[in-house]
């Protein structure tokens, strides 16, 4: 069965699966030939005030996680963003991509997180 993996795009070995970027400013120096992404999802990303505030903070992390989720929930994109999932989860895994150096603290978790809840209710 098909899963979503959440994987910095920088990466070396990526593994293969449809690729989507969760950020809303490309990542410095990531050629768009590189990246080979199949979506480009920066409408599902934090808001530029959020992301600024958050300033990738990992003590900010767990007041970032409940806005951001906020905002993910009153987004109009994203129930069509989850619906893309839904069906590239059919053909195979789904890479959730990011720029972030915290592995453990961006919006591609929060997003990884939403994605889990919607996908199995």
């Amino acid at each position: 069965m098909s899963k979503i993996v959440v994987k910095r795009i920088y990466n070396k070995e990526l593994p293969a699966g449809y690729r989507i970027l969760v950020d809303r400013l490309w990542p410095r120096g990531m050629s768009k030939v590189n990246a080979k992404l199949d979506l480009w999802a920066k409408e599902i990303s934090p808001s530029p005030e959020l992301r600024k505030w958050f300033g990738h903070d990992p003590e900010k992390y767990p007041e970032f996680e409940k806005k951001y989720m906020e905002e993910i929930q009153n987004n109009d994109y994203a129930k069509e963003f989850v619906q893309a999932v839904k069906e590239a989860l059919k053909e195979q895994d789904v890479l959730i991509l990011y720029g972030a150096k915290d592995e453990e603290h961006n919006n591609a978790v929060v997003l990884n997180e939403y994605l889990n809840k919607e996908i199995n209710n």
